[in-house]
Parts: structure tokens; C-alpha cells; sequence
């Protein structure tokens, strides 16, 4: 749907579109009812609506505020819905206003003013002829029919939604060190406003159900009764998918916390490494400073240096070898102690 469109039901007859409300409200003066479905409206184009269907202005301007959550209002000649229409693509969570007046003889959608180019009820013509029946039957079957094909539409947002949060488990456990947190910020907060939208939207339902409303008939109510199952269903999809989402942001940081303390614990073990090689060499080092500053003469004197010389490197090794055992005895009763 790409356009405003205006049709009349006549009893017993298929719908066809006339020019304009006025039209389409004269039409009813011999029996059936209209729907005026408004795309991208501007508060001029709906002011008439006033004297023609009797809404109240305040709620013409709710339809173009991008503001309004969710509610249901009652007045003396219509019943006005807001309802959100989700769309879900590129990882961004997309909510599409539609708003609903419902009267004896009418019924008036408006969507699209908060829309970007998405059509919140796009293709909802072939559904009502194809639903053709239930349609004719009264605007209140009518709007059921618009409110389903609404919910249907949440359901493939959800499924999408579903299938990303599987994904950033994945990618989490594979391998923590490639995974954006960023990811699971963006699924809470898409999950919080899709929260928001389903809690005020079952209050809708619940409302309707109790048939509050003088403009649904009792044997429409069974109807709404399946909506509100499926609204019912998604909001305690989203509580649920919100936990995720709280298990896998702690279950990041304990992983990170992990990964870091392996890094630590290796740094730590190969300056010990170093520390221990140190330890071993220092008495060492010293021993052949002293013994390169002096001459051999001095010690042992110059016609013995092929026999002092080979004791002394021997010597060093010795020295080496005890402080090596001394080292890896102590390493050892340290390793004991921390068991």
C-alpha cells in the first residue's frame, strides 16, 4: 500500500474505493459501512474527520504525534486505538505507529507519519478479500482483521530477533575475544522497547475482551481473545529473551575476566622463569667478574693457569648445579603448600 485509499462495504456486496470521505460516509446512509485508511495523513487531511465521523481533535492530533504509546480511548461515537507495527531489519528494531477509530457504521486507519518508507499495512487489502466474509461482517471484524495482520508482523520480528540472540551466543562461546558486547547492548535495548510496546498493547486486549468497548460485538470478542493469546505469548518471549541477554552480558564478563587472569598467570610464570635463570647466574656472574679482573698469577701463579683455570670453571659449574637444586627444592615446597 503506498497511498490513501477510502472503500465502502455494502451489505451483502464486495468493497469497492470511492474518491473521498465524504463519499464513502454518504454512501452509508443506505446500509454498510466504510473504511478510510489514511497512509502518511497531515492534520489537514484528517481535521474534517471531526464533523464528518464526529473524533475528537485531540485524537486527530495523537495520530501525528511519534510520541504515543500503545492505548485505548473511548468517546461517544468511536472507540480510538494506537497500536505498533514492528519491523526488524539490519539489527535495528523499527516501531510503526497505527492508529484506529472505530465506530458504528466506520472504521479509519492511519499509519505511515512516523514510518520512514515502510508500510506498516502493507498488503492488507488482499486480506480482507481474502478474509472477506469476517470483513463485511462489521467494522469491528474489520479492525480485527487490521490488528492480526499487525501481530503476524511481530511475530517475524521476533523470530528475527530470536535468531540474532542465538548467533551472539554462538560467536560468545566460540570465542570471547572476537565477540562485540556492543551487540547484546543493542538486543536489550530493542528488547526493552519491544517489551514496552507488547505490555501496553495485552492491557488493549484485555480491555477489549471485557468488551469495554460499546463498538465490538459479543461475537466478535472471541476473536480478539486469539490476539491477545499471541501478545500474551510474545511479551513472555521477550521477558525471556531479556534474561538471555542478562546471562550472556555475565557470562561475557566472566569469560573476559578469565581470559585476562590466563594472561596474568602466563606473564606471572615466565617472569618467574627469568627470575629463576637470574637467581641462578647472579653468583656466577660475580665469581667470573672477579676472577677476569685478576691475573692468574696472583692466585695460583702464571705456570699452573691449565690446571687453576679448569677448577675454577668447574667450580662454577658446581655452584651453579647447587643453586639450581636449592631453587627447584624451594619451588617445589611452595607448589605443596598451595595445594
Amino acid at each position: 500500500m503506498s497511498e490513501t485509499k477510502f472503500y465502502y462495504f455494502p451489505p451483502n456486496q464486495h468493497f469497492y474505493s470511492v474518491k473521498t470521505p465524504g463519499e464513502a460516509i454518504e454512501l452509508t446512509k443506505s446500509g454498510g459501512f466504510v473504511w478510510l485508511n489514511y497512509y502518511k495523513p497531515n492534520k489537514d487531511d484528517l481535521s474534517p474527520l471531526t464533523d464528518l465521523l464526529g473524533l475528537h481533535p485531540l485524537s486527530i492530533e495523537d495520530c501525528t504525534d511519534q510520541q504515543q504509546v500503545p492505548k485505548i480511548e473511548h468517546f461517544p461515537s468511536n472507540t480510538f486505538i494506537i497500536f505498533n507495527s514492528f519491523d526488524y531489519s539490519h539489527n535495528i528494531l523499527s516501531i510503526d505507529e497505527v492508529n484506529l477509530f472505530l465506530g458504528s457504521n466506520f472504521i479509519v486507519s492511519v499509519s505511515g507519519n512516523n514510518s520512514d518508507n515502510r508500510t506498516p499495512l502493507e498488503g492488507i487489502e488482499g486480506l480482507v478479500e481474502h478474509d472477506l466474509e469476517n470483513a463485511k461482517s462489521g467494522p469491528a471484524f474489520l479492525m480485527y482483521v487490521i490488528i492480526d495482520h499487525i501481530v503476524d508482523k511481530k511475530f517475524s520480528a521476533i523470530e528475527q530477533l530470536e535468531d540474532e540472540l542465538d548467533v551472539a551466543e554462538e560467536t560468545l562461546l566460540a570465542d570471547v575475544s572476537d565477540f562485540d558486547p556492543a551487540e547484546l547492548v543493542s538486543l536489550r535495548r530493542n528488547l526493552l522497547n519491544l517489551r514496552k510496546s507488547l505490555f501496553h498493547e495485552r492491557e488493549i486486549l484485555v480491555k477489549i475482551c471485557r468488551n469495554d468497548s460499546p463498538f465490538i460485538p459479543e461475537k466478535t470478542i472471541v476473536h480478539y481473545r486469539d490476539i491477545y493469546d499471541h501478545l500474551a505469548k510474545f511479551l513472555e518471549l521477550a521477558e525471556t529473551y531479556r534474561e538471555i541477554v542478562t546471562s550472556l552480558m555475565e557470562l561475557y564478563t566472566s569469560l573476559l575476566n578469565n581470559q585476562m587472569t590466563r594472561t596474568a598467570n602466563e606473564t606471572n610464570y615466565a617472569v618467574r622463569r627469568l627470575t629463576f635463570i637470574s637467581t641462578i647466574f647472579l653468583p656466577l656472574t660475580l665469581l667470573a667478574s672477579i676472577g677476569g679482573m685478576s691475573e692468574w698469577s696472583m692466585m695460583t701463579g702464571p705456570s699452573n693457569w691449565r690446571v687453576s683455570y679448569p677448577l675454577f670453571i668447574l667450580g662454577l659449574v658446581i655452584i651453579g648445579l647447587v643453586n639450581y637444586l636449592l631453587l627447584k627444592r624451594l619451588d617445589r615446597k611452595e607448589k605443596e603448600a598451595e595445594k
